[in-house]
């Protein structure tokens, strides 16, 4: 592209001897919810006070313990959502409220008139510490922005201790230097140092140092080292929980993420499906599922993955991409036909062999889990494979169609795909095999039959088959003799000049239970040119079933 030379490569951190990249996660973060604020300020027409109550109680179903409500200094609507959280008991005793403010003394007072009555509160303030801002939006020095925050962080104090005092409630602090990742990342950990001197932080008593990446600057590793330095080097290490805030704007907000817990952060602030500002917010159910697919408990429940998709499209009028990771309505879905042919027999394998372990090729995570049906995984379109239709008209109908039958019926079902120009549903792929095999009426039909079993001299026992065939050339009875049913039932035809198909195979099972149960029977013949057809057929005589199918497929082979 022509502009390229006009952008600024990111200047890394040096830290050669990084330890991140050999670490692994395992247990959950804290996580924090900012879908109410930093999620809802992204919005097109954001979200009313029910919407928003509504989307609080499914945050707290899912299991957030930290949710940010929003900045009720600055908008009318977010104070009164958090008086309305407040005054009517929406808020759990185990939940704690999380408001955003600016460090000014205008903001931070009214800050504190809005949480009266809450039980426990985080007080989240910020003022932006990045190069580009000083230089261009503050027209300050470090100094400057220093004391900015010392001045909110001082002020924020002595409320809380008023506060506490009055009424008891329990509020801790959260402190942002705001575009971290465009701040020098030695000043970052200068303005925090400060910041927590004036709070008072201590080990036992923690401040939150939240370090966003407000703007997506740089590859994931280049955040993960920003990460560690800052949990390296800055002072009095224990009195801090060190969170992150990542954005999305070079798509890898959850890379981000995953690498920085590895770097040392404990806590996480993100939105469910990413929603934010231009690219959005990390989405906080990929990272939480991602863990779950390790054996790690995320310690948040989207079991009912679906219900809250529904919930969120709802509230905020935005839409879940097909694609989105276990979530979207594709996440679980093959068309390719190597895929699909993986994952049935990755199934199968679960079937027959009992182990406890998820172990179905292309699904890291058992589509149950989330309460999403595993029928629905293949989805069947011209690039579909020969297992594929097989798959879905198993789980469908409970059709068993031997592996030899695949190929046939996969050719039909790939043509239909590319006359309609789309994928095929489940019925219209179960409509295909019906037509195909069970309703496809050509030059013959069975209109009697009857078996009777003949006992030779010798001792060996004969099947003998009378019936009556419609034929082209109107009503024929036939009668054949054989080794067996199927036996028998070719010797009749050949009588009546229906010659040159010799049987190669045969497979049946029940459709049905009870008294009135029904079997299928798939039949596989050599027609006289040499090439193989196959044919089935459904009864509740299995013998009938088969000679349903041996005639379906001498049908298909000579219309």
């Amino acid at each position: 592209m022509k502009f390229a030379k006009q952008y600024v490569p990111f200047n890394p951190v040096k830290l050669p001897d990084r330890q991140w990249p050999d670490k692994v996660i395992e247990k959950a973060p804290i996580w924090c919810s900012v879908d109410l604020r930093d999620g809802n300020q992204a919005l097109v027409t954001p979200m009313g006070i029910e919407e928003k109550l509504k989307f609080f109680h499914t945050l707290v179903s899912c299991g957030f313990k930290e949710i940010e409500v929003g900045f009720p200094s600055a908008s009318e609507t977010e104070y009164e959502i958090l008086r309305t959280l407040i005054e009517d008991g929406h808020i759990p005793d185990d939940v704690t409220v999380q408001v955003l403010v600016q460090a000014r003394e205008e903001l931070i007072r009214k800050t504190f008139d809005a949480v009266r009555g809450a039980k426990n509160v985080i007080i989240h303030f910020y003022n932006s510490t990045s190069t580009l801002q000083r230089k261009v939006v503050f027209g300050k020095d470090m100094d400057g922005i220093i004391d900015i925050a010392v001045k909110g962080a001082k002020l924020i104090r002595q409320l809380t201790e008023e506060e506490t005092a009055r009424s008891g409630m329990h509020i801790r602090y959260e402190y942002s230097p705001e575009s971290f990742t465009g701040t020098e990342i030695d000043f970052s950990i200068r303005i925090c140092e400060a910041v927590m001197e004036a709070m008072g932080a201590t080990k036992e008593n923690p401040i939150i140092l939240n370090l966003p990446s407000t703007v997506e600057m740089s590859t994931p590793n280049t955040y993960a080292d920003q990460i560690e330095y800052f949990c390296r080097n800055i002072r009095n290490r224990e009195a801090a929980i060190i969170s992150i805030h990542p954005h999305n704007d070079r798509g890898t907000g959850v890379a981000s993420a995953e690498l920085a817990l590895l770097a040392g952060a404990e806590r996480i602030e993100g939105t469910l499906f990413g929603n934010g500002e231009r690219t959005g917010n990390l989405d906080i159910v990929t990272v939480a599922l991602n863990m779950f697919t390790q054996g790690i408990d995320p310690q948040l429940d989207f079991s009912n993955i679906l219900d809250i998709k529904k919930i969120y499209e709802s509230c905020t009028r935005m839409k879940v991409p097909e694609r989105q990771p276990y979530a979207g309505e594709l996440a679980f879905t093959a068309f390719s036909g190597s895929h699909q042919d993986a994952i049935r027999k990755g199934y199968e394998y679960m079937e027959n062999s009992g182990t406890k372990l998820w172990e179905v090729p292309y699904l890291p995570i058992n589509p149950a889990d989330l309460h999403r049906e595993y029928e629905p995984v293949i989805r069947i379109n011209s690039q579909s494979g020969k297992g594929g239709a097989a798959y879905v008209l198993q789980h469908a109908m409970g059709y068993n169609l031997p592996k030899e039958m695949h190929p046939e019926f996969g050719n039909i079902v790939k043509a239909a795909a590319d006359d309609y120009g789309d994928e095929l549903s489940s019925e219209q792929i179960v409509a295909l095999f019906q037509k195909e095999y069970l309703e496809f009426t050509g030059k013959y039909s069975l209109l009697r039959h009857r078996f009777t079993e003949l006992n030779d001299v010798d001792g060996s026992v004969h099947s003998r088959f009378e019936g009556a065939l419609k034929t082209p050339e109107g009503e024929k009875n036939i009668v054949g003799i054989g080794n067996g049913p199927i036996d028998s039932f070719f010797q009749a035809l050949n009588g009546v000049g229906i010659i040159g198909y010799e049987f190669v195979n045969y497979h049946e099972h029940a459709i049905s239970r009870g008294s009135d149960a029904l079997g299928i029977c798939y039949i596989e013949l050599k027609r006289p040119d040499g090439g193989h057809i196959f044919g089935a057929g459904i009864h509740a005589n299995i013998n009938v079933a088969a000679l349903l199918g041996i005639i379906c497929a001498i049908n298909r082979a000579e219309r």
